[in-house]
């Protein structure tokens, strides 16, 4: 294994949390996606991308940037820091737009030199044979860079400070007596940096241009631009590069930060930590409710209603007791029924397999939702999303809502499709129906062989034949009492069969009611309840990734 590798091992070892944090931001950048503002996931994927690349490079090595504006004797401090020549001052210093680096301990600092972006011409090792012979132990690790002036007319050179300041694990910001209030240092770099007070440093240098009666001032005064900043607790050091005055403290100060082992990871946490409450800020952080049953139960209701359920449940009971008084009622008249449509097969909603075969294929008959019920359908879902995202930011609260109409489109097709392809358990009558029609036909057979009876009885009367025997029950002629006993007793079992009958129509009606709203709910949770789920799972991640990556 390299001693890459091995570096990398140990920095997640001495931070074990830090892969967790990272895991955590990227896992929450990745869930915001498309609902919290464009700006900030970008910068919490660009920093959990960082971040997780500097995981992978050399735990041994501790990158520490100087910045600072022109003429605030930063190349100095470097000369000063690194006891050689490596970097021109004043009128000396080149225009390049690249940074230098001075690395104390080559090994392993290969790759995060590449990562940095420092080209070879650049770099500098202090124990190389540049070396003037001394080598300082104390900081071995140290990749100390020289970046180029923050407030030069170089666009480059703005563009490299920038780049820089974010990659490296300790800033030491060095200052001019002249110019150490000067806005554009403040509120374009040390102000956005106030979660990084761990890893910074500022040193006031030329301390020697400045009457000894005003220095400790002009250092209080420093320090309270710092407080106003948000940096209250970041060190101030006077030094004068030029004279060697405090460059020995200045570097022990360094070198105990290096030894410590920890302004790698402090860096990095302070990174995740930024990004993280910025997301935070603009996703929020608050549980939202649970999804209400009743609020489902409404919206199933108003689809129930603009699907045509309770026209097709109609048309179910009245096609049960259309067709069972055709079963059972009097024969005689029985049979006017069939000039009666069926409901049912009006509404395409004929029954059975060739029923089901043809609604698959074809739109059923059911009227289209009307305005009234289209805007109940509306309203239910506005209702159910704005029941979900009370005490949510508006940009979770807009994802929401886009999510609970973004399916409504297909709402009719999917509605008509489910009423259509409901088995409505009308396509049978009840099995006594069949045994009152074999009744039925019984009685009707027993009138007519009375009737025919009583005919043959009559025509031989007038025809004066010899009257035969006529049998009699209870004292009445056989004949007499299958003609009228026919006749009575259908009638009667007709009318009491529709008794029966209108309970079966009811009870069949009610169940396809059940059937038909169970379609219904698989369409609501389809097209409005699994979309507004899905907000809400992702809003759940983006809150999950946070508590882990603000640990």
């Amino acid at each position: 294994m390299t001693s890459l590798l091995e570096g990398a091992k140990k920095l997640v070892a001495r931070s074990s949390d830090i892969g967790a944090r990272v895991t955590g931001l990227e896992q929450a950048a990745d869930a915001a996606r498309g609902r919290v503002d464009d700006a900030v996931v970008d910068d919490a994927v660009a920093i959990s991308a960082r971040a997780a690349s500097r995981l992978k490079l050399s735990a041994e090595h501790t990158v520490v940037a100087l910045a600072g504006a022109t003429g605030s004797g930063k190349s100095s401090t470097f000369n000063a820091l690194t006891e050689l020549e490596l970097s021109a001052v004043g009128v000396r210093r080149p225009t390049t737009s690249w940074a230098t680096a001075c690395v104390w301990g080559r090994e392993g600092a290969e790759e995060l030199l590449e990562w940095l972006g420092i080209p070879a011409r650049h770099q500098v090792t202090r124990d190389s044979m540049l070396s003037t012979g001394k080598e300082d132990e104390a900081l071995r690790g140290v990749v100390l860079l020289d970046l180029p002036d923050h407030d030069s007319t170089e666009v480059s050179h703005h563009l490299e400070v920038e780049r820089l300041v974010r990659l490296a694990d300790m800033l030491v910001w060095v200052l001019d007596p002249q110019k150490y209030a000067d806005a554009a240092i403040h509120d374009r770099f040390l102000k956005p940096l106030a979660g990084h007070q761990d890893v910074m440093l500022v040193v006031l240098n030329h301390i020697d241009s400045v009457p000894e009666e005003r220095r400790d001032g002009m250092v209080a005064d420093v320090r309270r631009l710092l407080a106003a900043d948000g940096l209250d607790s970041v060190p101030v050091m006077a030094i004068s590069a030029r004279n060697g005055w405090g460059i020995d403290e200045l570097r022990a100060h360094i070198a105990k930060r290096v030894a410590a082992k920890k302004t790698t990871r402090a860096r990095l946490e302070a990174d995740v930590r930024t990004a993280a409450e910025r997301l935070r800020e603009a996703s929020g952080a608050a549980a939202p409710p649970k999804l209400s049953k009743e609020r489902i139960a409404a919206l199933d209701d108003a689809f129930a209603e603009a699907a045509g359920v309770p026209t097709v449940v109609k048309a179910v009971e009245d096609s049960t007791r259309l067709r069972a008084n055709r079963a059972t009622g009097w024969p005689v008249t029985a049979w006017f029924s069939r000039f009666k449509p069926d409901p049912l097969k009006r509404l395409h909603l004929d029954l059975g397999a060739a029923g089901k075969q043809m609604t698959s294929a074809a739109r059923t008959s059911v009227p289209k939702a009307t305005g009234v019920q289209q805007a109940r359908v509306d309203t239910e879902v506005r209702a159910l999303a704005d029941q979900v995202t009370q005490g949510m930011t508006p940009a979770w609260s807009t994802a929401v809502r886009a999510a609970s109409v973004s399916r409504l489109p297909d709402l009719g097709d999917r509605l008509d499709k489910a009423v259509g392809s409901t088995d409505l358990g009308a396509d049978r009558i009840p099995v006594w129906a069949h045994l009152v029609r074999v009744l039925q036909w019984a009685l009707i057979i027993a009138a007519v062989v009375g009737g025919l009876w009583l005919a043959l009885l009559a025509f031989g009367a007038y025809a004066r034949l010899p009257e035969p025997p006529t049998p009699e029950l209870w004292g009445f002629p056989v004949p007499t009492l299958l003609l009228l006993g026919g006749i009575l007793l259908g009638v009667v079992l007709a009318l009491v069969c529709r008794v029966l009958v209108s309970l079966t129509a009811r009870s069949r009606a009610r169940a396809a009611d059940k059937r038909l709203r169970d379609g219904i709910s698989e369409v609501s949770a389809e097209l409005v309840v699994e979309p507004i789920r899905g907000e809400l799972a992702a809003y759940e991640q983006v809150r999950s990734g946070l508590a882990t990556a603000l640990g």
